[in-house]
Parts: C-alpha cells; sequence; structure tokens
C-alpha cells in the first residue's frame, strides 16, 4: 500500500518500507519517489532482475587480473568473461565520500552535497536526506534494498543508509575500520564503528570480511522471492592491508608494500567469489545484474605504506583528478539479459551512469522533473560502436572553487585546475606553479599525462573555462 500523511511525521511508500522524519526538511525528495510509485502501480516487480552493486575502495586502475594485473582476482576476472569491462571508466570523485554520492544520486558529487569526503564521526551530518539516490528509486520500484560494508555518507539518523533509502543496512560508517575489532583509529579518539540499522553492535575479534559474506548471503537468500537492490561498498583494499594467510604467503616475495596489498585484493576477490557463488547456487545468476568498480584510484597515504596499487600507464592516485585518480576497473555482468559477455568498452563513462542504465535495464522510472547528470550508457554496453553518451564531463574536489582541484574533460581533452599530486610516475617532470595552475592535455596523444600544452592552444584553455563556469552555474542551481 503506498500513502502518505502530509500533516505527520511517517511516510509510507511500500509496504515493507517506512521511515520516520521530518516532514519540512525533506518534502521534496519523497514527493519524488511517491510519484513515481504512484505512476509504476500494477507493474510487476517480480518481473525485474535483481541489482547487486559491488564498490571496492581505493583498487588500483588495473589491479585486476583482467585489466593485465600480476595480482589474482578469478572471480572479478570471471564477471569479466560473463559481462562487458570497461577501459575508460571514470570514477565520480578521486575521494571516497564524494565517489559514493556520485554513484548513488548520479549527479556531479558537488551537485548531489559532498564535493569532498565526509566526517568519520558519529553525530557530523552529510549527503542531504534531500538527495534522491539508487535505493530510494529501487525502494519505490518494489524492491527491497540492502547496504553492506562501508558508509561515508553522513553520520546522523537521516544520513545514515536507513534515511538514505535504505531497508537494511550492515557495517561502518566512518571512512574506514580495523578489520577485526572495528574501531576506528585514524584520527582520535579512537571509536567503535559497526552497526546495524542504524544500531550499534560489537562482534569484537570477527573479521569484517566474513561478517560482508555472511550479511550480504542471508540478505539474498531472505529476499530471493522479490527484486533485491544491494549496495555492497566493500571497504577493502583500503587501509588497513589485512589480508589473509592464504594471499600473504602466495605474495610473500613481492617487493614491499604490494605484496601486502596484492594479498588484500585477492582476498577482495575471495568475497566476490564466495557471494556470486551463492547467488548461482540459489538460482538467481541469469536474473542478477552485477556491477563491480572501484571507488577510485590507489593510494599512496602513509597509512597504506605509500602505495601497494598500481595506475599502469596512468599519472596520478586517490586524491587527484590525474587519470590514476580517476580511472578504474569496472564490470557489468547479467547472463539473462542478452548483454555481451568477454567484451571491452573503450568508450568514456562514468560512475554516474550507473544510476540511469541500471533504471533502464530494470524498467526502473526516474521523476521527469528530478535532474542528474549520469547518462544511461546501456548502449555502450551493448554495442561496441555506439558513441559515448557524454561529449563533456565535469569533476570538483572541495568546497570552494578557488582552492578545488577540478578538471573539465571535453572529448580525448582535458583541462585540469589545482592540480595536484603527491607522488609521480618515474622520468615525469614535477608539475611547475604554472602546471598546477591550468594543466591541459589531449589523452589520445599524452595517455600518461606528462605534458602540460595549455600554451599551444590558448582558445581551446578558454572553451573550456568557460564550460568549468556552465557546470559551476549548474551545480549551483540544483543546489538551489
Amino acid at each position: 500500500m503506498i500513502s502518505m500523511n502530509l500533516e505527520g511525521k511517517s511516510v509510507e511508500i511500500c509496504a515493507d518500507c517506512r521511515v520516520s522524519l521530518s516532514w519540512q526538511a525533506r518534502w521534496m525528495k519523497w514527493f519524488l519517489v511517491l510519484s513515481v510509485s504512484l505512476v509504476m502501480l500494477g507493474v510487476a516487480a517480480a518481473d525485474r532482475p535483481n541489482v547487486l552493486v559491488i564498490y571496492t575502495d581505493d583498487q588500483g586502475s588495473v589491479d585486476a587480473g583482467c585489466y593485465g594485473s600480476d595480482i589474482q582476482t578469478p572471480a572479478i576476472d570471471a564477471l569479466a568473461e560473463t559481462g562487458v569491462r570497461f577501459t575508460q571508466m571514470l570514477a565520480p570523485s578521486a575521494i571516497c565520500s564524494a565517489s559514493r554520492a556520485g554513484l548513488l544520486t548520479g549527479r556531479y558529487s558537488a551537485a548531489a552535497g559532498v564535493p569532498a569526503n565526509v566526517s568519520s564521526a558519529e553525530g557530523k551530518s552529510g549527503m542531504p536526506h534531500s538527495q534522491m539516490t539508487m535505493a530510494d528509486l529501487f525502494q519505490a520500484h518494489g524492491y527491497v534494498t540492502g547496504h553492506i560494508g562501508k558508509w561515508h555518507l553522513g553520520y546522523t539518523p537521516e544520513t545514515m543508509p536507513n534515511g538514505q533509502g535504505f531497508d537494511y543496512s550492515f557495517g561502518h560508517m566512518g571512512g574506514c575500520i580495523d578489520n577485526y575489532s572495528h574501531f576506528f583509529y585514524w584520527s582520535g579518539p579512537n571509536r567503535h564503528d559497526l552497526w546495524r540499522d542504524g544500531k550499534e553492535i560489537w562482534r569484537d575479534g570477527e573479521y569484517f570480511g566474513d561478517m560482508m559474506i555472511e550479511e550480504t548471503k542471508a540478505f539474498i537468500s531472505k529476499h530471493q522471492e522479490k527484486p533485491f537492490f544491494i549496495y555492497w561498498a566493500i571497504n577493502w583494499p583500503h587501509y588497513p592491508l589485512q589480508g589473509t594467510a592464504k594471499w600473504r604467503e602466495v605474495y610473500r616475495d613481492l617487493p614491499h608494500p604490494r605484496d601486502k596489498y596484492a594479498a588484500f585484493m585477492s582476498t577482495t576477490d575471495d568475497l566476490v567469489g564466495e557471494v556470486v557463488s551463492h547467488i548461482e547456487a540459489l538460482g538467481l545468476r541469469d536474473d542478477t545484474i552485477i556491477i563491480f568498480q572501484s571507488d577510485h584510484g590507489h593510494s599512496v597515504e602513509e597509512r597504506t605504506f605509500g602505495g601497494g596499487g598500481s595506475a599502469g600507464p596512468y599519472r596520478g592516485h586517490k586524491g587527484n583528478l590525474f587519470e590514476g585518480g580517476l580511472r578504474v576497473p569496472a564490470v557489468i555482468s547479467w547472463p539473462g539479459g542478452d548483454l555481451p559477455q568477454g567484451a571491452v568498452r573503450d568508450q568514456m563513462v562514468c560512475g554516474i551512469d550507473w544510476l540511469p542504465t541500471l533504471a533502464e535495464f530494470a524498467s526502473v522510472q526516474i521523476p521527469e522533473d528530478h535532474r542528474i547528470h549520469g547518462k544511461s550508457i546501456a548502449s555502450v554496453i551493448r554495442d561496441e560502436q555506439a558513441a559515448s553518451p557524454h561529449q563533456s564531463l565535469y569533476w570538483r574536489l572541495g568546497h570552494d572553487l578557488k582552492s578545488a582541484k577540478w578538471v573539465v574533460r571535453e572529448g580525448d581533452w582535458k583541462l585540469h585546475g589545482g592540480a595536484t599530486e603527491s607522488v609521480r610516475p618515474e622520468g615525469v617532470e614535477k608539475l611547475t606553479g604554472k602546471d598546477r595552475k591550468l594543466f591541459l592535455v589531449n589523452l589520445a596523444d599524452d595517455i600518461g599525462e606528462t605534458t602540460n600544452v595549455a600554451d599551444s592552444h590558448p582558445d581551446r584553455v578558454e572553451r573550456m573555462l568557460k564550460m568549468r563556469d556552465d557546470f559551476e552555474k549548474d551545480i549551483l542551481d540544483i543546489a538551489k
């Protein structure tokens, strides 16, 4: 039953989903979701595919076997063999919170209210509740929605998963945890961070990876008779690098810190394999869309020993907007959906595109007056000759444009503003002050982004600066 009480504080959008929240501050989101629910009355939810979105954390641009890596990832490789792999999937952002906001809303992260990381402290807000998420959308169409793993999009009731469209949530709310004690140790005071449906739980000593498998499999088993949407945000291979003994032994001869990172990445792959095998055992594989993607490039932070991941031929890493910070491993697999298998796509696409793409595949209607920046890439997935739906894309990393990093892409042209980097590939010149201000490159000629050609193309720079201003006006308009 679908109903709403305008005078009270309860909004009901489906029989299994009820959220009690302040009406005045949040009416627009629920109005949009409710309007979709009313339009879709009578559409059989059972005919829609299940959806599992797997979002890893700090995985390098080429760190999977199907991308030519030395790291063993048979489960990820199997998804690529039964689906489509992307070579130019660009993350919504190069930092954790902003990337997740872009994925879940289909908007540029700044337009989603999260242009940078949000706090890992309880009581701190994050992505505004007014944003419509994938979970809100699928929930309104009769899906049961689940979040497993990392959140990092807010630590108040209305910005935690159950306030953002998820019927069920298990995991940690901050940026990272120790995988055995489930404490956040990286910015004092040390604090425990393990939650189920908004309530703190304690399972000291249990390996978080095992718990994620247990929770995801249980959710799928419980809801196998109706369509489910799961956002499984694996908090790996983000530090602390705590891979299993089996894989630490396999990679013991690799140099530090690649050995530790590789062990954790292969352990991550084990988790994926366990859950995919469970879906297969239940006979649900043909009816389940699985997306696998990293949130952004690999970390070079001190907490991860200064590296371990690989950007391959690309310059950059987590925290900057060079290709190594944005270009990520990504696969979609849906054996029963008449999609290509074992295929590769080189077109420019972005993580913000998954919301409209999944909506198209699942016959889920996005409200006509709800603005997003993502575009369906269904045609690209089905046809290697299809053009990218994007002529241009935009990223801003930071709240204040004057001090933020930003990038405009137009085809192969890419203009950086405020560029920074913590490490750079061997033989590449250090960024100059002029480079940090504006750095222009044509990726067709310089995939490694080694040489700034801004001085040689002043008209191109001027054009792309105007594009940046237009993107920012659009973001401000959405915020209003």
